[in-house]
């Protein structure tokens, strides 16, 4: 199975042309492990949590979810296209 066939790890859509590796524990934190991702998930991740914070949370999707930010992110963005774009917004 291709990347394409599968799911976005944050918002559990479909993945489009594009899509983007992200390390769930930063590299700069010595994390190996890759999960793939919309570029606007991505882009969410990044703008809500710090490099220390994603090392601590790990792997652990539902603890990204229990962030209130992340959670109106991903219910906003259930219903857009795989290949959607938007700016995203720094929660910080």
């Amino acid at each position: 199975m291709s990347l394409t066939d599968r799911a976005c790890w944050l918002c559990n859509r479909p993945l489009g042309n594009r899509f983007q590796m992200h390390h769930t524990v930063p590299k700069a934190k010595r994390g190996r492990e890759t999960v793939a991702l919309h570029p606007i998930c991505h882009r969410a991740i990044h703008a809500n949590f710090t490099n220390a914070q994603l090392a601590r949370i790990g792997g652990d999707r539902a603890a990204l979810l229990e962030n209130a930010a992340m959670a109106k992110f991903v219910a906003w963005v259930a219903d857009k296209p795989p290949d959607f774009h938007a700016p995203t917004r720094i929660a910080r």
